[in-house]
């Protein structure tokens, strides 16, 4: 049975995420972004994780067919950037928001793929694209380098890092309600502890002869 969670849950993370591409928008105030550029990126941000994952698993995207995610984004985007200002004070409260929705949508992700009969690899990666696939579309949208191919805070290792032990619990028989759940937290601690601390990748190097 994939892992489940309420419909009011998926729609507070799709309105975080709307909160969130509103205020990375705000913050690229030298683009000249308007209203209907921060809509669309706040829906992006929201939802492309969803959209990505269910296209890779050959699945109708679950939030084409269903309008409150959609409503429910774009509201929070709008809402998002006129209190701009109110919510950049409370920077840590999104980001901690965000690395729990993170684990939560990597949770379903892998899942889901396990569901529909995806080997373990395969389940991995619908897992992580779940998690960071709103953050990579943002990235294209906006013409910026893929925030997780650079150097930074284990963004896309926190993912994996959850994704893989829900697959792994789940072969050993773990119920995958306590999996997708050990998934959320492994993600979100990782993800905290790697921001608290600056734990990065090295930069890639060629390897010098003397």
């Amino acid at each position: 049975m994939p892992f489940q969670v309420a419909l009011w849950i998926e729609l507070l993370a799709a309105g975080l995420g709307g909160l969130q591409g509103a205020l990375f928008a705000a913050g690229e105030r030298h683009r000249r972004i308007d209203v209907l550029g921060v809509v669309v990126i706040g829906l992006a941000v929201s939802l492309g994780g969803s959209l990505l994952r269910d296209i890779v698993l050959n699945q109708p995207p679950v939030v084409i067919w269903k309008n409150s995610y959609l409503l429910v984004a774009g509201a929070s985007a709008v809402l998002g950037m006129a209190l701009q200002t109110l919510l950049a004070r409370v920077d840590w409260l999104i980001t901690g928001l965000d690395a729990v929705v993170m684990g939560l949508f990597g949770a379903i992700g892998a899942s889901k793929a396990l569901s529909l009969g995806a080997g373990e690899a395969g389940a991995l990666v619908a897992g992580v694209i779940g998690a960071i696939g709103g953050g990579m579309l943002r990235d294209v949208i906006l013409s910026l380098p893929i925030s997780f191919l650079q150097v930074g805070t284990l963004y896309a290792v926190a993912a994996g890092a959850g994704a893989g032990m829900l697959v792994v619990l789940v072969r050993f028989g773990t119920p995958i309600l306590a999996a997708g759940l050990v998934c959320v937290l492994v993600t979100t601690v990782l993800r905290l502890v790697a921001i608290r601390f600056g734990w990065t990748f090295p930069e890639q190097r060629a390897l010098r002869s003397r």
